[in-house]
């Protein structure tokens, strides 16, 4: 119940942290808001280490952390494309259903695949399905943009399942080296690839939103790699991926987003999935 909570908590930052990225994506370029939200969440993590002389860990965990890391911001570049260009309350589900990674490599070295997670893996599938079928009245623009979102949800859905599953092993090692590697090995990419655009300055409104989200990832991040520590990663890897209801909410609230009812139910469908592999 403790690994539950905990990655039930991350699920929540990561919420509030994504909707924020997927939102400013919408006018600055994705490249500037990762490095920013990375950048943040790395020097965090750095001078928490500095001050608990944390030691490095071995070199398999360092391996692991660092190829979780490139996992992880590939998928979270789709992702933070997906909602700039898509509807947030479709893109976000959608992404979550990468759990069903961890959820087989959790099974292949030793969980249990009960009756239960079957039939959730099998709804969250047709939940996704549903929730593909967007209707954009013949704007043939808004419909290649639809679905280039969803394909770029269902890529940011690998990189997230990945990332769940090395993180698992990384996070043995040290918890706070995960959260510092997993973001270093990719910031020279995005410093790179924002010196070549040269896009104009953000404002300080944005930069400080970006770092807040910075924060709120950081400690999503590492609460989740707590929970991993504590409990089983098929378990905690699906709770940690609830992380949609919080930017489905956000998105109806702050941006009124409508959905046909057809989609309604497939988000309902995949939530539902996601529950039915909690509870098996």
């Amino acid at each position: 119940m403790v690994a539950i909570a905990i990655a039930l908590a991350a699920s929540c930052c990561w919420g509030i942290a994504d909707f924020t990225g997927g939102l400013k994506s919408r006018h600055l370029p994705v490249p500037l808001v990762l490095l920013m939200v990375e950048g943040t969440g790395a020097l965090a993590a750095a001078l928490v280490i500095a001050a608990t002389h944390e030691p490095l860990p071995g070199t398999r965990a360092v391996v692991y952390s660092l190829v979780a890391g490139t996992a992880g911001i590939m998928g979270l570049a789709a992702f933070y494309r997906a909602l700039a260009i898509g509807t947030m309350s479709i893109v976000a589900p959608i992404s979550a259903t990468g759990v069903a990674l961890p959820v087989i490599v959790g099974i292949a070295t030793g969980d249990r695949l009960s009756t239960v997670v079957s039939a959730g893996l099998v709804v969250t599938v047709a939940g996704v399905i549903l929730a593909s079928r967007e209707q954009h009245d013949g704007d043939a623009g808004r419909a290649a943009a639809g679905r280039l979102s969803i394909g770029l949800a269902l890529l940011s859905a690998v990189g997230f399942g990945t990332y769940f599953s090395l993180a698992d092993v990384a996070a043995d090692g040290s918890v706070l080296w995960l959260l510092l590697l997993a973001r270093v090995v990719v910031l020279p990419v995005m410093a790179g690839a924002v010196l070549i655009s040269r896009p104009p300055l953000p404002s300080r409104g944005d930069l400080a939103t970006l770092a807040g989200a910075g924060l709120l990832d950081i400690v999503a991040t590492g609460l989740y790699g707590v929970a991993n520590t504590k409990g089983a990663l098929s378990i905690v890897s699906v709770v940690g991926a609830l992380y949609p209801v919080t930017t489905v909410l956000l998105a109806r609230m702050v941006l009124s987003e409508r959905l046909r009812p057809i989609q309604a139910a497939g988000i309902g469908a995949a939530f539902a999935g996601v529950g039915l592999i909690v509870a098996g």
